[in-house]
């Protein structure tokens, strides 16, 4: 029997291992596909904003209540993981608590706190779904935002009762655990009662032996399978941000929130038109593309921040232009940008590792000119995010592909933008006129 388990649970992690890497592979490729960007310089200060933004949960705090109920489950991840270290040992060798002849008395201090985080992820996650379901907090209500619709409040449910599942199935195997011992059922070491499974006996005080090996296996199973099944699912939900927040923070932007990088290649001709510098001999006759009209346009950054967001709706809900009626909503422009990496990945995945031209683009087909339009910069969504996305970099530079290349600007930016060319001002007075107006102060 332990022969046939350890076959088994060899094979699902194989399995499962198979399949994560494989999905991990697509976005890793995706990713790549965006433009090159140095984020190397300043490691220690990238290190810092990792610690303080990722690990230390520093924004999440912004909101208090909010931000302890987050830490809660985001600790509860990943320290109830360890546990799942022994769970495959066991698993593969056939073995059950390995560790608690190893670790003696203090297995049953580290199950213990293993089993409080379990509960507060549990108590957390019916909260959760409370705010979302019954109180229904205005920033996650389809309803109000469209970009919710469909999966997205599927995945967010999905993921909350699914936690809620393992935490309850590693309890009450614990507490079947704990009967089985008292019982001094075969391979059941003796390690005590533990703090919270210890009020689930009660519930197993009548079963027989049987009955108590077969409720403990098939949660057992159920747990480590769960995990696996999670591991796979998050890489296709929003919760892949539990592992790809840390690299995004590192990589974040270290400039001031206020400055927007200037076109490298409209600088250089700016540069040689003024005399400041010699055309490259070695440039190719004509620019590309000005901005970006699809993914592949965009940088690698840009792209890890799609396959990073949360979809917390904090941007959205700090927005000035979706608050006052407008079209934009910053998790939307993300949410776009992800689902058109999807098709990209699902593309190349089909044609050999090869993008084949689908007639289909970010701009346009996932993000309206309208959206684009209602954006004022004012970095309110690139503040409020907790793990340092910047919608507003999308933003614009798809509105720089749709003005310079589209030529779609309303006629008041074209004439601000002619007054810029000309007069070096948005005004349409020259620079020897400009200050004609004090002549008629006294």
């Amino acid at each position: 029997m332990h022969i046939l388990q350890q076959i088994l649970f060899v094979l699902a992690l194989g399995g499962a291992g198979f399949l994560i890497s494989k999905r991990i592979g697509i976005i890793k490729k995706t990713i790549q596909l965006g433009r090159t960007e140095d984020r190397s310089d300043n490691p220690s200060e990238r290190l810092a904003t990792m610690i303080r933004i990722a690990f230390g949960q520093k924004k999440m705090f912004d909101r208090p209540v909010v931000g302890i109920l987050h830490f809660v489950v985001y600790a509860g991840f990943l320290l109830i993981n360890i546990e799942v270290l022994e769970i495959v040992l066991d698993g593969i060798l056939g073995t059950h608590r390995l560790f608690a002849p190893i670790l003696g008395d203090f297995y049953g201090v580290l199950i213990n706190f293993f089993e409080f985080l379990a509960v507060g992820v549990l108590v957390v996650c019916v909260i959760f779904l409370i705010r979302r379901n019954i109180v229904k907090v205005e920033r996650l209500q389809p309803t109000r935002h469209r970009e919710l619709n469909g999966f997205p409040v599927i995945d967010a449910n999905t993921i909350l009762f699914a936690e809620i599942i393992l935490m309850t199935a590693l309890l009450t195997m614990n507490a079947a655990d704990s009967v089985l011992q008292d019982l001094g059922s075969e391979h059941y070491h003796k390690v005590g009662t533990f703090a919270f499974s210890g009020f689930l006996k009660p519930l197993f005080a009548s079963w027989s032996e049987g009955s108590l090996i077969a409720y403990e296996r098939i949660t057992w199973w159920l747990h480590i399978l769960g995990i696996f099944a999670f591991a796979l699912y998050v890489t296709y939900s929003k919760h892949l941000h539990i592992f790809l927040a840390f690299p995004n923070t590192y990589f974040s932007n270290l400039k001031p929130k206020g400055e927007i990088p200037n076109m490298p290649d409209v600088t250089k001709e700016v540069q040689i038109m003024l005399g400041m510098a010699q055309p490259d001999a070695n440039a190719p006759a004509e620019i590309a593309r000005f901005g970006a009209k699809d993914v592949k346009d965009l940088t690698w950054k840009n792209l890890m921040d799609a396959y990073s967001c949360t979809e917390c709706g904090r941007c959205t809900s700090s927005c000035p232009a979706n608050l006052t009626g407008k079209q934009l909503s910053p998790r939307k422009i993300m949410m776009d940008t992800r689902d058109r990496l999807e098709i990209v990945g699902a593309n190349m995945a089909a044609n050999g590792g090869n993008f084949v031209d689908d007639g289909k683009s970010l701009y346009g087909d996932h993000i309206s000119a309208e959206e684009l339009r209602a954006c004022t910069t004012c970095n309110a969504c690139v503040q409020e995010c907790p793990i340092n996305i910047s919608p507003l970099d999308i933003i614009l530079q798809l509105r720089r592909y749709q003005i310079m290349e589209e030529s779609d600007a309303p006629a008041s930016w074209n004439a601000m933008f002619s007054n810029l060319e000309n007069n070096q001002a948005p005004w349409k007075f020259s620079q020897g006129d400009r200050f004609n107006w004090v002549e008629g102060v006294k």
